[in-house]
């Protein structure tokens, strides 16, 4: 049909999944003042979050930890409230300067350069509630580079996350991928933790609070100090 000397190449797409918080964005502290802000409007209580790791964690384990350690039961009535008012606040926190509020070094170029590769598709697993996700992205005008994701909506448990993602990659372009084919990228080893059960690939970065070496004792399947060098990360897809 085609002649002896045609040649076809198989596309194989790669789908690479981005956490937000110290992987994309700095978004200097914006996220935990809100949170405080909310717990004290709600509550009454000031510095809520004092002591609590938040670094990889999704926005429901934090605020249950806060809860907690305050007394205080869950309800849905009075986590919708937090999450309304923290929304709010989150807004106006990334609206203030700070010197600190930053994407991570390499992270505009590399979004531009996989936006223009045909083999890849990006989607965000993140522990961030999905409209607090989008403010975020928005601010740093990058949202539009991820058209899909899973989020702390979906589950509080960030061991779950990845199987929900890729039923969303699935149902955005109707199509089946192999796990080895996904890779997982973030800056802490939550990150990495939630994705050894599902066989897919781990991208750790050190662009958060945690360093080179403290990440390499989880084994990810590729270790970066940053991605300033976008060669170096297309390389490890090859």
């Amino acid at each position: 049909m085609f002649g002896s000397g045609w040649q076809c190449e198989i596309i194989r797409l790669k789908l690479l999944l981005f956490d937000i918080d110290g992987t994309l964005i700095h978004s200097g502290g914006a996220g935990k003042r809100a949170m405080e802000r909310s717990f004290e409007k709600i509550w009454g209580i000031p510095n809520g979050f004092q002591d609590i790791g938040l670094m990889g964690r999704t926005d429901p384990s934090i605020l249950k930890e806060a809860m907690d350690k305050q007394g205080i039961t869950w309800t849905f009535d009075e986590v919708e409230r937090f999450r309304e008012y923290y929304f709010f606040f989150l807004d106006e926190e990334l609206d203030v300067p700070n010197p600190d509020k930053r994407l991570c070094p390499g992270i505009q170029a590399l979004l531009a350069g996989c936006e223009g590769s045909m083999d890849l598709s990006l989607g965000l697993l993140t522990g961030n509630w999905r409209y607090g996700a989008f403010l975020k992205l928005h601010w740093f005008s990058i949202e539009t580079y991820f058209p899909f994701g899973a989020f702390a909506d979906d589950s509080a448990d960030r061991n779950r996350l990845v199987p929900i993602a890729l039923e969303r990659f699935k149902q955005h372009l109707n199509i089946d991928i192999s796990n080895q084919d996904v890779y997982v990228i973030g800056d802490t080893p939550l990150d990495i933790h939630c994705a050894l059960p599902y066989g897919v690939r781990t991208v750790a970065v050190a662009t958060g609070v945690h360093t080179v070496q403290q990440l390499a004792v989880e084994k990810p399947d590729f270790l970066f100090q940053n991605f300033l060098d976008k060669e170096a990360f297309f390389k490890i897809l090859d």
